[in-house]
């Protein structure tokens, strides 16, 4: 069976109720990209495989998305297999609209069930719908259902067991537009329906968020309150998640007895996943903010007042939506990218969405942007630290924009715009459960690659930190006493097989200030950029195990001209959070341009274009602060 509905009509959150499982839901278009399956349980003790597909007004189709759906309910179609039956969700406040796509499922001849949805909303707006008219007058079984509420569940999951048995209508829905509209009115009529009265909430609301000067300033003030929050209330659980992983690497350096193994599992393991980890408390505040802006229907709000921006870049506003999605993560803001009708307009917003800041460069910036700035330092009221994140983010949205513009211009030609539909749902606030499951997906996702990507190559950034271990006599020759385990700790990195890796790049990084232990974090982060954190990190625990931090801060250069200088200085970190801010450094987003372009040349493209703005920008900033400091 397939779930069919349009975009915040309900049908994830249903998809969610029936089958137990999480998939992402959100209120806005564009959530949905993809197929999910899961196993509903239905009546008699029976199951079916449910498959949620893609939100869509029409199965006329403009884009990729839509176009999945219209090849699933497409009995013709020999290449994808035709559901048993669909569970087709009509939103109850907007059913004059929705009954459009309601009119084309029925035309194509499968057993349907309408699943009517939002009849809380409905009723809360003094509207209201006889359920009992509807189903007569659509000629197929109907029935509402408001979240998950368990008894409306199990009256779905009964008729779920047999679609066979489901009525269908006499007369199928007609084609042509004039005729669908008085269809419409005809079944509005027979189901006693009243439309829904405006939410005064939301209208004096909207009056001032979708304001063209206000609504904007709302927006701006609005996210930089988000990364005064992220550093503000982050802090002492970072410091306790800190005292925590110290104290480990003390317990293994005590009770392991054997000096390689110890210092294995205390710098290697311990300080290189341990220098990740403390980030968790950061990523988890981002998706508590990031949920609840969501959740209470925010989001979609700037989503409408960024599309006029997109408009004037000549993108449209499905294009913002996909950039949006890549806040989190630019993986499933490229798959958004499937909502996008253009095909040179969902590769042009592939190539800028990296360039949004995602999660996975938090742990970077709050390193770095912590060794740039004092957490004392203040402007006013407002923490420096918050207002260098907020450039960060505000900087790296406006280049996504400007890169898809760019690249969608390139070879541009002239065609008819084609309709985009934002709908404002009304504001709800999120349930506390919604909010928790976003927040622990994202956190178990982020652990999940702690263990997975970045355990595995902290092992290899250990083994290349360590190897050649060298002997005492050339310790010795080398002025430095085996018995003093930083020195020798600081010799061994400094003349590893790491260091002859950095080395051998230096000469492409040298001008933004780079030296062999930067560079091996940059080459490192290609597998994922909380990696750069955990090279670091086992850097600074080598030479010293007591207080990394302090390691960093005071770590000098070693040769060249700056040797003897501190080696993190503000034109060098400067540089490092510009380059970061630009570099294609993910693996993940790669494979994903790969698989949704379909070839490797884009991946290539993104790749080259990006490392080269990133070296260009980077070199630019560590001039100028060079200059001003």
């Amino acid at each position: 069976m397939a779930l069919v509905g349009s975009p915040n009509s309900g049908k994830t959150t249903l998809f969610n109720a029936l089958t137990g499982l999480r998939a992402k839901t959100g209120n806005y278009p564009g959530v949905t990209v993809t197929r999910y399956e899961g196993i509903a349980e239905v009546g008699a003790g029976g199951q079916v495989v449910l498959e949620d597909l893609p939100g869509t007004y029409s199965l006329v189709a403009i884009s990729p998305d839509e176009q999945i759906v219209a090849s699933v309910l497409d009995p013709a179609d020999e290449g994808t297999a035709t559901p048993e039956g669909l569970l087709v969700t009509l939103d109850a406040t907007t059913m004059r609209r929705s009954l459009r796509l309601v009119a084309q499922v029925l035309r194509r001849g499968l057993p349907v069930c309408v699943v009517l949805t939002f009849t809380d909303e409905l009723t809360r707006r003094q509207g209201r719908v006889d359920v009992a008219a509807l189903r007569r007058a659509l000629g197929v079984p109907v029935v509402a259902v408001v979240g998950g509420r368990r008894q409306q569940l199990a009256d779905l999951r009964d008729l779920m067991a047999d679609p066979s048995s489901w009525s269908r209508p006499v007369v199928p829905p007609p084609a042509e537009p004039e005729e669908v509209g008085a269809w419409i009115e005809s079944v509005l009529g027979a189901a006693g329906y009243s439309a829904p009265q405006i939410d005064e909430r939301t209208r004096r609301l909207d009056a001032v968020l979708l304001h063209p000067v206000w609504g904007t300033l709302v927006f701006f003030a609005t996210m930089f309150a988000f990364f005064q929050i992220i550093f503000a209330v982050a802090a002492p659980a970072q410091a306790g998640i800190e005292s925590v992983f110290a104290w480990l690497g003390d317990q293994a350096r005590t009770r392991v007895g054997i000096d390689w193994l110890a210092a294995f599992i205390a710098d290697g393991l311990i300080g290189g996943v341990g220098g990740v980890v403390v980030f968790l408390p950061q990523i988890a505040l981002l998706f508590v903010l990031i949920s609840l802006l969501e959740g209470i229907g925010y989001l979609a709000r700037a989503a409408f007042l960024m599309d006029r921006v997109m408009a004037r870049a000549g993108l449209e506003g499905r294009a913002f939506v996909a950039l949006l999605s890549s806040f989190a993560c630019a993986i499933p803001g490229i798959m958004a990218t499937r909502t996008l009708p253009s095909t040179r307009d969902r590769i042009a917003t592939m190539l800028g969405a990296p360039l949004m800041t995602c999660s996975a460069r938090l742990p970077v910036y709050v390193l770095l942007i912590g060794l740039l700035v004092s957490p004392d330092t203040r402007v006013g009221p407002f923490g420096v630290q918050g207002l260098v994140m907020f450039a960060l983010y505000l900087v790296g949205a406006i280049s996504a924009m400007l890169t898809a513009w760019l690249f969608s211009r390139i070879g541009r030609s002239t065609g008819p715009a084609l309709p985009f539909y934002m709908e404002m749902p009304p504001y709800r606030l999120p349930s506390l459960r919604s909010v928790a499951l976003a927040v622990w997906d994202a956190c178990r996702g982020f652990l999940s690659k702690v263990t997975r990507i970045i355990l595995g190559t902290t092992i290899v950034l250990w083994l290349l930190l360590n190897l050649p271990a060298p002997s005492d006599d050339e310790l010795r020759a080398a002025g430095v006493d085996p018995a003093d385990t930083t020195a020798v700790a600081t010799y061994t990195i400094d003349h590893s097989l790491a260091a002859d890796i950095g080395h051998a790049v230096e000469p492409v990084f040298e001008p933004l200030g780079f030296d062999w232990r930067i560079n091996v974090g940059v080459l490192a982060s290609l597998s994922a950029r909380e990696v750069f954190v955990a090279t670091m990190g086992q850097v600074a625990a080598a030479q010293n195990p007591d207080d990394p931090a302090d390691a960093l801060a005071t770590m000098r250069v070693q040769e060249g001209p700056r040797q003897g200088e501190l080696l993190f200085t503000p034109p060098v970190l400067a540089a490092l959070l510009v380059f970061f801010l630009y570099a294609l450094q993910c693996m993940s987003t790669i494979a994903v341009l790969r698989r949704e372009s379909g070839s490797w040349r884009w991946p290539v493209i993104a790749f080259g274009y990006l490392f080269a703005l990133a070296w260009v920008m980077a070199a630019l900033t560590r001039v100028v602060v060079a200059a001003v400091t």
